[in-house]
């Protein structure tokens, strides 16, 4: 059964994956620095917990009753200098599975809740540490494969693409106020605003939304890559080309028309762009079923790709040559 939504509440997670020598666990919530207080036992016995500062970090040891489960270092972030902007603690502990699921135990048998999928990123939403666009971009950082993505990702998360929407709700909102003053006294000799800048506004304020909306096409190819399909008759080198461009044998070649009947798929990165390279079944007429289901793939890969790369045998008839491109000319215009 979900768990119902408790801002209340103190939540915990292991941050960090597999691999490395070092894992963070995080904390958040009002109860936070006093759970760990409760678990945790300085080396410095003068040092208290419940004591330090925002932005300091503590050396000692989480301990269940006697039992020593690991030395950590604690970095305590008080209200509201944090991600979360509540009270927040991070656990620097040895990377061992043991260990992260028994401290895990620990602060959840001392008061603490298993945090959900996204929910640290959330209560920053929901405290004004972010806005939706920031929210939704610190996903895209995690997720980046590739320099241009993480650069897209990392200036959303700044605040790039909020501090233009702020920008064009203010000039928006200084249009409706003139049209509003101009519809009030439209009956007395006053001018509010001159219709040049009215226009000039409108005029600046359309280009805007323009850019923002074009730029939803070119962040999501560049965040999920750039759609590449190989295409062409049988047997003209589609799955050579992708080999070649992948830099391995991921498709199979054969001197047989007809090998290549499904789609297949890979990324390669290219001065930092994610590209995802399709090699589909030849294009022909035929009557063997399962060849012509593959025919009706690629055209579907066709019309969902941003890049058609069509591949032709220089032996081949003029005509037949000329015969694909029109077919791929006309599926795609």
């Amino acid at each position: 059964m979900a768990r119902i939504l408790d801002f209340d509440s103190t939540i915990c997670a292991i941050a960090t994956g597999n691999g490395g020598a070092i894992g963070v666990i995080r904390m958040s919530g009002k109860e936070s620095i006093t759970i760990c207080d409760r678990v945790f036992r300085p080396i410095n016995k003068s040092v208290k917990l419940l004591e330090q500062p925002g932005y300091s970090i503590v050396f000692g040891s989480i301990v269940d009753g006697e039992e020593v489960i690991d030395e950590v270092l604690v970095s305590l972030f008080r209200a509201p200098h944090s991600y979360t902007g509540e009270d927040s603690v991070e656990l620097s502990c040895h990377a061992s599975k043991y260990i992260e699921r028994r401290i895990m135990e620990v602060l959840i048998g001392n008061g603490a809740t298993m945090a959900r999928p996204g929910e640290f990123t959330q209560r920053a939403f929901m405290n004004g540490k972010l806005d939706l666009s920031q929210a939704e971009a610190v996903a895209d950082v995690i997720a980046s494969e590739s320099k241009l993505s993480h650069k897209i990702a990392m200036n959303q998360m700044r605040g790039a693409f909020s501090a233009e929407i702020k920008e064009l709700r203010s000039q928006l909102l200084h249009f409706a106020s003139l049209i509003e003053l101009e519809l009030d006294f439209n009956e007395e000799d006053v001018q509010f605003a001159d219709r040049e800048e009215l226009m000039a506004l409108a005029q600046k304020t359309l280009t805007i939304i323009k850019r923002l909306t074009d730029s939803f096409s070119l962040g999501n190819v560049i965040k999920n890559g750039v759609p590449v399909a190989i295409v062409g008759n049988p047997n003209t080198g589609k799955s050579t080309l992708l080999n070649m461009l992948l830099g391995d044998d991921k498709a199979l070649v054969s001197d047989i028309p007809g090998t290549t009947r499904d789609s297949i798929e890979d990324v390669a990165v290219i001065n930092g762009v994610e590209f995802r390279f399709i090699d589909t079944a030849g294009i022909r007429e035929t009557t063997d079923i399962v060849e012509n289901m593959g025919i009706n793939r690629t055209r579907e890969k066709i019309d969902k790709a941003s890049v058609v790369i069509v591949v032709c045998d220089i032996n081949a008839d003029v005509e037949s040559t000329n015969e694909i491109l029109r077919d791929i000319r006309q599926q795609i215009s």
